[in-house]
C-alpha cells in the first residue's frame, strides 16, 4: 500500500493535467482537498450522512471510486467506506504530516487527494478498515438516475 507499481517506480496516472488546467476546473474548495491534499471540515460535507444507492465517481476525473454498497455510518462526519469498488481504482501513500501517522488514499486515474484509510478500530465491516472520504473529493450517482447527484 505505498502507490509504488509492482514494476518498480512511480504508478502510471492516466489523466495528467498542470496545475493551471485543474485551477480552472474545479472549485476554489475542490482544489484546496482534491490537488492540495486539504480536508472538509467534518459534517459539512455533501454526503457524509447520505444513504442514496448509487456509485461515487471522482469529482477531479470521474473514475468510479466507491459504491453505497460498501458505505457505512462511523459517526466521524466523513463518508466512510470499507473498501473501494475495486482493488487498483484508489492508491495508497504513506502520510506523515500534521504529526500523524496515516495512508492517505488518492484517486488512480488522476492521483486527486480522496482521503485517508484507518485500519483495526473495530468497526463492524468486513474489512475491518475505514475509508475516511472527502464529500468535496467525490460525485455521487444516483442508482435510478444516472445523472450526479
Amino acid at each position: 500500500m505505498d502507490g509504488i507499481n509492482p514494476e518498480g517506480g512511480a504508478p502510471q496516472i492516466p489523466v495528467q493535467k498542470s496545475d493551471e488546467e485543474w485551477r480552472s476546473e474545479l472549485t476554489p474548495a475542490e482544489y484546496q482537498v482534491l490537488r492540495q491534499a486539504g480536508t472538509e471540515r467534518p459534517y459539512t460535507g455533501e454526503y457524509w450522512d447520505t444513504k442514496t444507492e448509487g456509485v461515487y465517481e471522482c469529482r477531479a476525473c470521474g473514475a468510479e471510486l466507491f459504491t453505497s454498497n460498501e458505505k457505512f455510518d462511523s459517526h466521524c462526519g466523513w463518508p466512510s467506506f470499507f473498501a473501494p469498488l475495486a482493488e487498483g481504482t484508489v492508491r495508497y501513500l504513506h502520510d506523515r504530516s500534521m504529526g500523524m501517522d496515516r495512508i492517505e488514499v488518492r484517486c488512480a486515474n488522476c492521483d486527486s487527494h480522496m482521503g485517508h484509510l484507518f485500519e483495526g478500530e473495530g468497526f463492524n465491516t468486513p474489512t475491518d478498515q475505514r475509508f475516511c472520504i472527502n464529500s468535496v473529493s467525490v460525485r455521487l450517482v444516483p442508482k435510478d438516475s444516472g445523472s450526479p447527484q
